[in-house]
């Protein structure tokens, strides 16, 4: 079996195989695989490569929804630190 560039240690292709797979599971797969995406490669672009490749997967498998909420943008961070950040107020 040839490595997969955009999956070198099989992670997601692993994730698809397990029977059973949750959606917090394949969660913590996707974080993993990130981590080890190089820094000078495009992420979104990698897991767009990555759902064409298991484009013959059902869309209800937790990965294929896993890599599906990957390419929406993250919203900014709002936590505050202090006083304001432990009683929750806004300002």
């Amino acid at each position: 079996m040839t490595k997969d560039p955009r999956d070198p240690k099989g992670l997601i292709r692993e994730a698809y195989l397990i029977d059973g797979i949750t959606a917090a599971e394949c969660r913590s797969i996707f974080l993993d695989w990130a981590l080890g995406v190089p820094v000078e490669k495009d992420t979104q672009a990698q897991v767009r490569a990555l759902l064409l490749d298991y484009a013959e997967q059902p869309n209800d498998h937790p990965m294929t929804q896993t890599l599906l909420a990957a390419l929406h943008d993250a919203p900014p961070p709002r936590r505050r630190g202090g006083r304001a950040g432990r009683l929750g107020t806004e300002s």
